[in-house]
């Protein structure tokens, strides 16, 4: 049933008002393997990103996917996050801890645990468009903790122009997700893995569109 919901959401309703209505274009998703568990590692921008990624997901796999959101802002109140976890299937980790407060590793490390996959935007928050911030450690701590799991980079170009920060408004505008190969880590120090991951995605970004200018 939640399998059923989801995959009405994202993978019928959301992917075709992306592509059609708004002007997303989706390359290569088709790398994601229906039955296999992943990391999805994103540049973010804008808050369409964690959207325009769920609706890239089969519609067998939807449900074990959680992406990871920032609990201080999306569960502000009850009804937010019971909002978010319903209709996004999403992980709520705070930002900072105060006393009693989960552990955001723990958290996560729990939903891979259990053979779910996650969606991580290791920026922490969405910057300026077209600019990448540096990755925050905790990707660095899960694939140390799970060197098996692969990650799928994701680099995702033009959102932050369609949702820009503080705006509610889409503006259609031509705008890419594209999907990177899944991969294991090769590092094993935290530090090296979140640059390992910061600089494939930078990577995939660079080479991507080269070939899409190319129409390659």
């Amino acid at each position: 049933m939640r399998t059923a919901f989801l995959g009405l959401i994202y993978c019928v309703i959301m992917r075709g008002f992306l592509r059609i209505i708004v002007g997303i274009k989706f390359v290569n998703n088709d790398k994601l393997a229906v039955n296999k568990q992943y990391i999805i590692v994103s540049n973010h921008n804008s808050h369409l990103d964690t959207v325009a990624i769920m609706s890239s997901i089969s519609v067998k796999r939807i449900a074990r996917f959680h992406p990871v959101a920032a609990g201080d802002y999306f569960g502000q109140s009850p009804m937010r996050a019971f909002v978010t976890r319903f209709f996004v299937n999403a992980i709520l980790i705070p930002r900072s801890r105060t006393n009693g407060e989960q552990n955001p590793i723990k958290m996560m490390s729990d939903a891979l645990a259990k053979g779910d996959s996650l969606i991580l935007f290791p920026e922490g928050s969405r910057g300026e468009p077209e600019k990448m911030q540096h990755f925050k450690k905790g990707i660095g701590i899960l694939l140390q903790m799970y060197p098996h799991i692969e990650y799928v980079p994701v680099f995702m170009k033009g959102l932050g122009k369609v949702l820009p920060k503080g705006e509610r408004l889409l503006v259609p505008f031509t705008s890419y997700v594209v999907f990177g190969e899944p991969t294991c880590c090769v590092a094993t120090n935290v530090e090296e893995i979140v640059q390992e991951i910061e600089d494939s995605i930078i990577k995939l970004g660079e080479t991507s569109f080269v070939k899409l200018e190319k129409g390659v």
